[in-house]
């Protein structure tokens, strides 16, 4: 009876992680230094689905259905994008580079805005259906209760 809110709670979770490093990709899009050195990477999250049985398939369950892969989406991992830097030409910056052919270019984040702001989008939009699905799960168990009662 549960297994629809546990499903919508998991993407629920993912899409928050992944709507929090969306905006941190946004906060850092200008930061040409960090702690670990250079400019700031972006960062992604890679979603998978929960397998919760993997191999485990009741005696009592027909064949035909599949009890195994569906049962939500969990974050395996953020990674860092692997997107080259930008460079800007603007040899008064103090992490301009010093020599070379790049003499006077500061490399810039791997952050595209546009990318970013469609991504976190799209990641509301998840949440967003999440919650209609909670709210639509809740409604149906209410309904199912009057039923039950014989107010309906």
């Amino acid at each position: 009876m549960f297994d629809s809110f546990n499903i919508a709670s998991t993407g629920l979770t993912a899409q928050r992680l992944s709507m929090d490093l969306i905006s941190n990709n946004i906060a850092n899009a200008t930061t040409t230094r960090t702690p670990e050195g250079g400019p700031y990477v972006r960062k992604r999250a890679i979603f998978a689905p929960i397998n919760i049985r993997p191999n485990y398939k009741s005696p009592l369950v027909p064949e035909r259905i599949d009890h195994g892969i569906g049962r939500g989406v969990r974050i395996v991992k953020i990674e860092n994008d692997k997107e080259p830097f930008r460079l800007t030409y603007d040899p008064t910056h103090p992490d301009a580079i010093k020599t070379g052919p790049q003499k006077g270019y500061v490399q810039m984040p791997n952050v595209n805005i546009v990318m970013e702001m469609t991504d976190l989008i799209s990641a509301s939009r998840s949440y967003e259906a999440n919650i209609q699905m909670v709210n639509n799960a809740k409604s149906m168990f209410n309904k199912a209760l009057e039923l039950g009662r014989g107010t309906v």
